[in-house]
């Protein structure tokens, strides 16, 4: 019997890995989020037991996991986006260890990546950013100790910032002054689902735009020049005087 953690992507049920759609459709017993998995995910399945588990806490998805191991069917633990992040898995992975149940934990693409790619942007570009900064904004639980906004800030990196629309008046404050009024900004709102929407600006206006929109949460921060930069270097990836492994250089 094996536990697997199944990132179901950010949304479109077409952006579930194969791997994590295969087990999705194989495993006996399903867990998911259901406050952010659809339920299109889900389709084909031919599971014994599906469970929304949005109403459930740690306790009562652990003694349906230990449920399960005793009856040898594997667990299709479904979460969105890529479990490894702001997934909550570590706490379940604790139990299961204690329990000594089989775990594998399943990559799926991230809210961050389904952003960029509605916004048609490159998040690394040369000469402008080459850091990504997943965060999210602290609210109910402090960050570890250098990792509060203002400090990731000073680096002035591309930065995906998690479950702060709410508070996008302290997060601009903070990120002013080391990114500038003009920092190109944008705000998605559920990325890849079909009521997606977004909106882009600068740290100037942009809370202006984000409330005209209505955005209250499920949305993701974007920050950076990387959004708006036209200006920068092509990489050595594909320069014609650059050799490496697979191609000599140009004469």
């Amino acid at each position: 019997m094996t536990v697997y953690f199944i990132g179901a992507g950010p949304g479109d049920p077409e952006l579930i890995t194969v791997k994590g759609q295969r087990l999705v459709r194989s495993c006996p017993v399903i867990l998911y989020a259901g406050s952010l998995v659809p339920a299109a995910v889900l389709e084909g399945h031919g599971a014994e037991q599906v469970i929304n588990t949005a109403e459930l806490h740690l306790d009562e998805i652990i003694e349906l996991i230990r449920q399960a191991d005793a009856k040898g069917q594997d667990v299709a633990r479904v979460h969105s986006g890529d479990p490894s992040l702001y997934g909550a898995i570590g706490e379940q992975i604790r139990h299961l260890r204690r329990l000594g149940i089989a775990f594998q934990i399943v990559p799926g693409v991230t809210a961050t990546a389904a952003c960029a790619a509605l916004l048609d942007v490159e998040l690394t570009l040369p000469q402008v950013s080459q850091t990504l900064i997943l965060t999210r904004y602290a609210t109910k639980s402090d960050m570890p100790p250098g990792e509060e906004l203002h400090d990731l800030a000073r680096h002035g990196a591309t930065m995906a910032i998690h479950l702060g629309v709410q508070h996008l008046s302290r997060i601009v404050a903070e990120l002013l002054p080391h990114y500038g009024l003009d920092c190109p900004i944008a705000v998605v709102h559920r990325a890849s689902w079909p009521d997606q929407d977004w909106v882009t600006g600068t740290l100037a206006d942009i809370e202006a735009k984000v409330s005209e929109k209505g955005f209250r949460r499920t949305a993701l921060i974007l920050v950076g020049r990387v959004l708006t930069a036209e200006a920068f270097a092509d990489s050595a990836l594909y320069n014609v005087a650059t050799e490496h492994l697979y191609r000599s250089p140009s004469p």
